[in-house]
């Protein structure tokens, strides 16, 4: 996401925007996995730069995520509309000269047959990308765009036609459930069981801004794991309640012999962004939350151990299946 603090740090002297550095701790994370999916819950518009409750993010935040490695960018979210039909089509226009996949939005319905349900191949195995989301803020998708809300009707229909090109696993990767809650809903946990019980193998999900639970489900019809995440929480945000200022990173392992396509090993890698500094000022870096070091006594050093223990909580008590944490290189943080 990108909040208004966001847009004021990352403006230059030459009153251009520049959010590379927020990525330098975690990019060779993203850009090491064969197809890194991240959520683009702000659209990417040529003018009018802006926070919450509208966002508006210019081109070069979409660069700084490319250039951190992601390949696939999920658009259907709440916030895809916030600009209008014109920002959107621009975002859609950016993704695409960008050379980056994209899944959820599309400019019309010719547009949306044409690379939806999203399937990329990656050394042998092909995967099938669907994404939905619950809303768009009480927007009215504007004629003749199409936005995948979830519908059970549609959602059908589409897991049909990506069963049809032979994927070797599908993920449904879903906006939905409650803000600021640690646990999903009954209702979203239904929608989990019905969509693997259509067919789809792997769902990721996000919109809450906090992390929920990881599953890993035995599917005894197929002899398989499904992967059910509810929710991702925050990767990039201003946010800075508790559990608000940190997120996870998914690693799901896809291993395939012969016909036979299995989760080989699931993890997740927690991130965390520092809070305000004495000054004032925040600086918007990703940090690698378990092994970032803080010297001496400060405010941030204390956020980050509660992020920590709230996470590990969540997890020890929630989690179900072999999920393994995920590490990387030790960053040092000085306030």
């Amino acid at each position: 996401m990108q909040h208004q603090a966001q847009l004021d740090a990352a403006r230059t002297v030459d009153g251009n925007y520049s959010f590379s550095s927020n990525y330098r701790h975690i990019k060779n994370a993203i850009s090491k996995a064969d197809v890194a999916i991240g959520n683009l819950e702000t659209p990417i518009g040529k003018s009018g730069f802006s926070g919450y409750p509208s966002f508006c993010a210019p081109d070069s935040f979409l660069h700084a995520a490319v250039g951190a490695g992601f390949d696939v960018m999920l658009f259907a979210n709440n916030h895809c509309l916030d600009k209008g039909k014109g920002t959107a089509l621009h975002t859609l226009d950016l993704m695409d000269s960008l050379g980056i996949s994209h899944c959820g939005v599309y400019r019309n319905a010719a547009d949306r047959k044409q690379r939806y349900p999203l399937v990329i191949d990656r050394n042998g195995v092909r995967i099938a990308i669907l994404n939905y989301t619950y809303g768009t803020n009480g927007r009215n998708v504007p004629s003749p765009m199409i936005v995948n809300l979830i519908d059970k009707e549609t959602i059908m229909h589409d897991i049909i036609d990506a069963k049809s090109q032979n994927p070797d696993a599908i993920i449904a990767c879903m906006h939905w459930g409650d803000e600021y809650v640690s646990l999903p809903p009954q209702r979203i946990k239904e929608l989990a069981d019905w969509l693997l019980e259509q067919g789809v193998d792997h769902i990721i999900g996000n919109h809450p801004h906090v992390i929920q639970p990881i599953e890993l489900r035995f599917n005894k019809e197929r002899c398989n794991y499904n992967t059910v995440v509810y929710s991702t929480g925050n990767l990039l945000s201003n946010m800075s309640l508790r559990r608000t200022d940190g997120g996870v990173i998914i690693g799901m392992e896809l291993t395939k012999i012969l016909n036979y396509t299995r989760v080989s090993s699931l993890g997740y890698m927690l991130t965390w962004i520092a809070p305000k500094k004495d000054d004032g000022t925040r600086d918007f870096t990703i940090y690698p939350a378990a092994t970032t070091v803080i010297e001496g006594k400060h405010r941030a050093k204390e956020k980050l151990q509660l992020f920590l223990n709230d996470s590990h909580a969540l997890f020890e008590n929630y989690n179900n299946g072999d999920i393994k944490e995920l590490f990387t290189d030790s960053v040092k943080f000085t306030p």
